[in-house]
């Protein structure tokens, strides 16, 4: 088996690739998971292979990725090595603004996604097209591996409910790299951009170990709560936690690969959801465990919650249904309780006038479902699976592997 070769490794080894740089000032869009496979930064790396970079930008979390939460911004700033400026889009603005713009032609987006709709650096992407089709900027997507692979799951996100976590009319997994999403928006919103992807060779999404993350290839977290393939494959259903009063695993060091709380039964609530949809709970192991959170919900507190293992012997990426699994975890816990008070009343990347879970899932309907006392699987199916199959279909035409 060859090594997959992500767009910045073959960027930095391929003259012919970077010829069309010469003479243009060069802009670049990385995090701290923006390496080489030697763990070379990608900055670091582009300027020793002569590329003139004149300015940075960071995404949410920073480029630094030192930012934890979500609602915490970003300044500008400038980069203590080289001296170029560093722009967020996580802090006044979202887009690149005039002045930022004015510092380049050529825009390398070089980040790992985690295949999940309400990742920012999704929308970001959209957003730096959209302005880069404004001003007549080019943007180029150095293609990395979406570590959950090529599974759909989730309804897709309802016209109204776009925001910074729900880009367009997508599923919660949306089984794309970031270089074929960047092809997707520009024929969903006919953007006219000068767009390129410098692809990966070898990423095989389907194969195993790591379907759809390389097995040679080291793992760094591309935001602070993502710290391994198995959040990674979780997270399209464990980022529902974020919109309720469980914790989803923030202040440990297992962030959103389980959820919990102070006032739940851990064993009660599986033993409910193999009662409710046991083939929802394929292609993992469900875990029972106590954790305690050093910060964020229940700080201090010992919870009792549920782990999430999308890994070893038991995991299959065909049958692991993330989304569905948090879905079920949600209705065992109302059937449990009733009252319970689970939708969690806050502002979520600053829409302060819909419940965060539906933002989140860019509708009302999986909370609808999960609180009708009479709702089946089937009825979550009914919504979903038309959606899923919608998306495979438009999707076919953009795939690049």
């Amino acid at each position: 088996m060859t090594d997959c070769l992500f767009g910045i490794d073959r960027l930095v080894a391929d003259p012919a690739l970077r010829a069309p740089l010469a003479g243009k000032r060069v802009a670049l869009l990385a995090h701290p998971a923006s390496v080489t496979r030697d763990l070379t930064h990608s900055l670091d790396a582009l300027i020793a292979a002569g590329v003139t970079i004149t300015a940075i930008f960071g995404p949410q979390h920073g480029v630094r990725g030192d930012l934890q939460d979500n609602m915490m911004e970003s300044p500008d700033s400038s980069d203590p090595t080289y001296g170029m400026p560093v722009f967020s889009l996580y802090g006044e603005v979202r887009r690149p603004s005039g002045q930022s713009l004015s510092t380049f032609d050529i825009l390398l987006v070089d980040l790992q996604d985690l295949g999940c709709r309400i990742y920012t650096f999704v929308t970001t992407l959209l957003y730096v097209l959209e302005a880069a089709a404004e001003h007549g900027k080019a943007v180029w997507v150095l293609d990395r591996p979406n570590p959950a692979g090529r599974p759909v799951e989730g309804n897709l996100l309802e016209p109204g409910w776009e925001s910074f976590v729900g880009a367009g009319p997508m599923p919660m997994r949306h089984g794309l790299t970031l270089g074929e999403m960047g092809l997707w928006f520009i024929k969903q919103f006919n953007l006219d951009v000068e767009y390129r992807v410098i692809d990966m060779t070898g990423w095989s999404p389907d194969s195993a170990p790591g379907f759809g993350w390389p097995p040679e290839r080291v793992w760094i977290n591309p935001s602070p709560n993502a710290p391994n393939l198995n959040m990674a494959r979780a997270y399209a259903g464990t980022v529902m936690l974020e919109g309720t009063t469980l914790s989803e695993g923030r202040g440990t060091t297992r962030p959103l690969e389980l959820f919990g709380a102070p006032d739940i039964e851990a064993r009660a609530v599986i033993a409910e959801m193999e009662r409710i949809a046991p083939h929802w709970l394929a292609g993992c192991t469900l875990r029972d465990l106590w954790f305690q959170p050093t910060f964020h919900k229940h700080v201090g507190e010992l919870c009792n919650g549920v782990f999430i293992h999308a890994e070893g012997r038991s995991y299959d990426p065909h049958a692991f249904r993330p989304w569905r699994l948090q879905a079920l975890a949600f209705k065992a816990i109302r059937n449990l309780a009733p009252d319970y008070p689970l939708w969690r009343d806050f502002p979520y990347e600053y829409v302060f006038d819909k419940l965060a879970i539906d933002v989140i899932n860019g509708s009302t309907k999986l909370r609808e479902w999960v609180d009708d006392r009479e709702a089946g699987p089937g009825d979550l199916d009914s919504f979903a699976a038309p959606d899923e199959q919608a998306w495979a279909d438009m999707r076919s035409s953009i795939l690049l592997y």
